[in-house]
């Protein structure tokens, strides 16, 4: 495996780069914040970036997508994290629309996909629930048999762009206990279904979340994505995509972070000198370097694994995860106490990445559970 990109991904990631840097600075995401948007997000700069492609990248040619790799969006997403753009790729593109992808019906893939690709659709996936942490199995939520359907109740927390979504893919039980493997199913809901309320939320990042209930909700029997009970894998299987493509933007994150602050340790003076000639600092700057080169690798291996379909795509991408989230929060915390009081402002971007960096590290599961899950997956 090659931990280097291809000329194509290298002239991707420099178009990425180019735009998200004329269109999409840091200070869109203090507009956004500062008027409270309700969407969190552009639909214009959605649409934008469907039309350069990057939306369709993982889904298939025949549904509007590019039939691209995961490593080729990776490279989109670490531009799109340098300058943390809001926009729903997650939710939309590697949450709900690889469930949808991955496990969908031809009805399915031909009802969402094309207007996912085209930037007109907004899809969300809801399946965290209250304590459930990172465990994907704890899923109270239930679905019971009627009118030759389901009916659906329960509620989820923390479900990315719900308010602005089209339709959410709901999990559910249709058997089992709470805690096992068999019985969880999929089930596509419209946004506008008869007993789902959704509450919008923002969280401490300025991203878009939400709480669903789910009171009653009926759906037909083809709503339902993948085989009815046999949805845990499924659902394992887009969360790791997810997290593989978390990982990529937070090397971008931490990777803009890190830059800014080296730039301000060779211009900020004290004793008549930059502060960047100060060995302490050269030290602990060192340091965030090489764990972010070391995140790079990792993220590199997943990603290309994910395209390979790799025996050890869990145990990469739990490695990318934990190291991705011990080095963002590091380059941010760093750069909070390089910059000094300044830092602490909100004057200065730096805010936006240390708040950025404890979201991103608590998402899909933070360091610590994606050790344990690598040690577990290795044998250990």
């Amino acid at each position: 495996m090659q931990l280097v990109l291809t000329e194509d991904q290298e002239l991707l990631a420099k178009t990425a780069a180019d735009w998200v840097r004329e269109h999409s600075p840091v200070s869109r995401v203090r507009q956004l914040r500062d008027a409270n948007d309700p969407l969190g997000f552009s639909r214009a700069h959605w649409k934008q970036m469907a039309e350069l492609g990057w939306v369709g990248i993982p889904f298939d040619e025949a549904h509007g997508g590019a039939g691209m790799g995961f490593a080729d969006l990776a490279v989109v997403l670490e531009a799109l994290g340098r300058t943390l753009a809001p926009e729903p790729f997650f939710s939309t593109v590697l949450l709900a629309g690889q469930a949808i992808a991955q496990g969908g019906s031809d009805a399915h893939k031909q009802a969402w996909l094309p207007g996912v690709c085209a930037g007109e659709k907004i899809l969300a996936l809801a399946y965290q629930e209250p304590h459930s942490r990172y465990d994907l199995l704890r899923v109270a939520t239930q679905a019971r048999p009627e009118g030759g359907g389901f009916r659906l109740d329960g509620q989820k927390i923390q479900v990315l762009d719900a308010a602005a979504a089209d339709a959410l893919v709901v999990v559910a039980r249709t058997g089992g206990g709470e805690h096992e493997e068999e019985g969880i199913t999929l089930f596509l809901v419209p946004k506008d279904a008869p007993g789902l309320a959704v509450t919008p939320q923002t969280r401490i990042d300025h991203r878009a979340a939400a709480l669903v209930r789910i009171d009653g909700v009926h759906v037909d029997a083809g709503a339902a994505i993948g085989g009815v009970g046999e949805g845990a894998p499924l659902l394992a299987q887009v969360v790791d995509r997810a997290t593989a493509g978390l990982c990529a933007e937070m090397l971008g994150s931490m990777s803009q972070v890190f830059e800014d602050t080296v730039a301000y340790l060779k211009t900020r003076q004290q004793f008549g000198v930059p502060i960047g000639s100060f060995q302490a600092l050269k030290h602990r700057a060192a340091k965030v370097y090489m764990e972010i080169e070391l995140a790079r690798s990792a993220v590199m291996a997943a990603v290309r694994a994910l395209d390979e379909n790799a025996a050890d795509v869990a145990k990469l991408v739990s490695l990318a995860k934990a190291r991705c989230s011990d080095a963002f929060v590091l380059a941010a915390n760093e750069a909070v106490q390089m910059f000094g009081g300044v830092g602490m402002t909100d004057e200065y971007d730096v805010g936006f990445y240390i708040k950025r960096s404890r979201v991103a590290e608590m998402t899909f599961g933070d360091a610590a559970w994606h050790r344990e899950r690598w040690a577990r997956l290795g044998g250990y």
